[in-house]
Formats: C-alpha cells, structure tokens, sequence
C-alpha cells in the first residue's frame, strides 16, 4: 500500500503528464543523463544545452543566458496550454466571488446557499489537512510551476480538486429538486468541469496524482456522509435563532484553534477567507429570511429555466455588474479599515509590509473583510436589485 502511495505522490508522473500535454522543462543533457536520454526525442537541442539555476524546490526556476533571463518552459501546444490556465482559475478567489454571487443574484438563492454552507465546509477540511499531513508539492526539478502563490503551501489533499468536485456535485443534486433539467447532461457537466480542474493541478505542476484523488475521494465523502441533513440545515440555518450564534462561533472558534505550522503559509489566511465568507453568508441567510426577502423561482418547483431573451441578458448583466462593484467596494473598504484599526492597535506602522502576515492581524483583518462580503451579499444586494427593478 506504501509502495502505491509513493508511486502515486511521484513528481515524475506529473512531469510526464506535464510533457504530454506540451509543456517542456527546459533541461542540460549532461545535468541527468538517463532522463536527457529519456527525453531526448521530446526536447530540442537547444533546450539540452541550458543549465539550472540552483533555487529551492518550491520556486519557479529560471534560465540565465547572455546576462538576462527566460522561463525555464517551453509551451509547445497552446490550446492545452489556456485550457488548462482557466481550468485552474475556477478553483481560485476571482471564481469565488464572481460565480456564486452569480447563482444567488440570476438563478436562484436556494443553490448558493447550499453551495456556499458545502464550500465552506470542504475547503476548511482541505486546508487543515494540508497543515497536518504535511506532504510536499511536487519537486521542480523534473515538474514546471506554474503558480507561485501557494508555493510554500503543503500538496495533500488538492482543495482544487475538493471545491470543484463539491460544487459541480452540489449544484448537481440540489438543482434536481428547483429546476427542470435533464440530469444526464448536469452529470456530463459535473464530471468534464471537475475533471478540467484536477487535470489542470497536473499541468500547473501544483499537485501529485495521490494529492487530486485525495482531494476527489474526501470531497466525495463529506459530500455522500452531509446529504442526508442537507435540508434539516437548511430549516436550522434559516429559521432558528441559534443559528447565527453557531455560525459566528463556530467559525471564530475553527478559526483560532487552526494547526500552526513554524514558516508562513497563505493556507491560513485562505482559512480565515473562507470561514469569512461562510459566517458571513450565514449570519445573511438567517437576517434575509425573518425579514421576509427569501426568494424562490416564480412558479411550481421545480422551475423551468428562464428564457434567454435580450432582456434577461442585460438584466443579469446589470446584475452582475452591480453586484461585484458592491461586493469588491466592502472588500475594499473593510479591508483598508480593519487594517487600520488592527495597526494602531498592535501599534505596526504603515511601511510594514509584513505585518499582515502576522496572525493576530492576518486572521482577524480577512475574516472581518469577507464576512462583511458575506454579509452584503446575502442581505442587500438583491434588496438593492429590487429597488432598481433588476430582478
């Protein structure tokens, strides 16, 4: 069993992968002689004639020529290429932010609610495993990185591969009981954008194959043990008055009782982001309900899909406009706030540029700004549609 997780966690295999899809490490010929010979066919000349510069594993590599310096990559098929680039970015913040928002504001708040409770739940799973196990990325040398963000992050369990799998699949068995599809092509859906994404952690050189089908696997069990209760939550979350108290608790506490690691990682930060945005949501949810502004899709549930007019493009496009300026504005605004009050509480100065990374700032600044997010998003942004005749 040992033997198949090492050959699993191999980087080897996603180097492999990485050379045929087009993505070439640029390589000496006498720096590995096996591997040059191995390669041989696939590498042009001029690439086994370029040295390594010595960096640690987690960096991305560069080769000095003539006194400059060029990527240490070829791309030699530039479909696979942004492909595989976008694919990547559907497990980023800039996805988050933009698609489910999206769902709640044009589709129908029902779906966002629980993809955002789901989200959450699986991506504080995933990051504290990492700070756990504690089981590196892949090495590169052999594999190419792409990304540099999260370099210094552990690999095991991939919550890329965690968040598309749990939001293709929670979209997909939420939607069956709200709106009328036809669940053979929701499943073909699901399946091809979960797989894009993990394919593409691959490509990106970011995670080994043990790390992705980690990441499928434990999503896959949170998503099958948490269904059955998915709509005794929901009842709970919209109607109790304990609800609010066990979100912001709850999410404060997991908060602060976070694993430590003894080197900066952005895991942390991206915990307190999400339990953010999950308390936030929350707290929202509960609010917009006794209030009376919990909508649902006009007629019998399950609904038919919209049509698609002229009319309902622009409407959605108002929409999202509107609505990511209102998002990004708090962000913006909470953020530059919180920052300020933490400084001159901790008495940092300005010209600090690492003091964010502290915890006692760190962890409060981003957890205040998105549930601030959270909260505008759930309460009045549609409030707002409303008065504006958008929905």
């Amino acid at each position: 069993m040992w033997e198949l997780f090492a050959y699993l966690h191999d980087p080897e295999l996603v180097a492999r992968f990485q050379r045929r899809c087009g993505l070439f490490l640029v390589q000496d010929a006498h720096h590995d002689p096996e591997r040059a010979k191995q390669n041989g066919d696939d590498e042009s000349r001029g690439q086994q004639n370029r040295r390594w510069d010595h960096q640690d594993k987690n960096s991305n590599y560069k080769i000095k020529q003539n006194g400059g310096s060029r990527p240490q990559y070829e791309v030699r098929n530039w479909f696979l290429h942004v492909l595989f680039l976008v694919s990547a970015g559907l497990g980023n913040e800039v996805f988050y932010i933009t698609c489910l928002p999206f769902i709640q504001w044009s589709l129908d708040p029902f779906l966002c609610r629980r993809l955002v409770n789901m989200w959450a739940v699986v991506m504080y799973f995933g990051q504290m495993m990492k700070d756990i196990l504690k089981l590196p990325r892949p090495s590169s040398p052999p594999v190419v990185k792409l990304e540099t963000r999260v370099g210094a992050e552990y690999g095991l369990p991939s919550t890329h591969a965690m968040s598309a799998t749990a939001i293709s699949f929670t979209v997909l068995l939420s939607a069956t009981s709200r709106i009328q599809f036809q669940f053979e092509w929701g499943l073909l859906i699901a399946v091809t954008l979960s797989s894009l994404v993990c394919l593409s952690r691959f490509y990106t050189g970011m995670h080994s194959i043990l790390d992705v089908l980690c990441g499928v696997l434990i999503s896959a069990l949170i998503l099958c043990s948490t269904y059955p209760y998915w709509e005794s939550i929901d009842h709970f979350q919209l109607t109790s008055s304990a609800s609010p108290l066990v979100a912001m608790g709850l999410t404060i506490l997991l908060n602060y009782t976070y694993p430590q690691l003894d080197h900066y990682s952005t895991t942390r930060g991206d915990t307190s982001t999400i339990l953010g945005v999950g308390a936030g949501c929350s707290v929202g949810y509960w609010v917009d309900h006794q209030l009376g502004g919990t909508r649902h899709p006009l007629g019998e549930i399950p609904a038919l899909l919209p049509p698609l007019t002229a009319g309902a493009v622009a409407r959605g496009g108002a929409r999202s406009l509107l609505g990511m300026m209102a998002l990004l504005g708090t962000r913006q605004l909470v953020k530059t706030l919180s920052l300020k009050v933490l400084y001159s509480y901790y008495r940092v100065g300005d010209g600090d540029t690492g003091a964010r990374r502290r915890r006692e700032i760190e962890v409060p600044y981003k957890f205040v700004t998105y549930m601030a997010v959270g909260l505008v998003n759930s309460i009045l942004v549609n409030r707002g549609f409303v008065l504006l005749g958008l929905l």
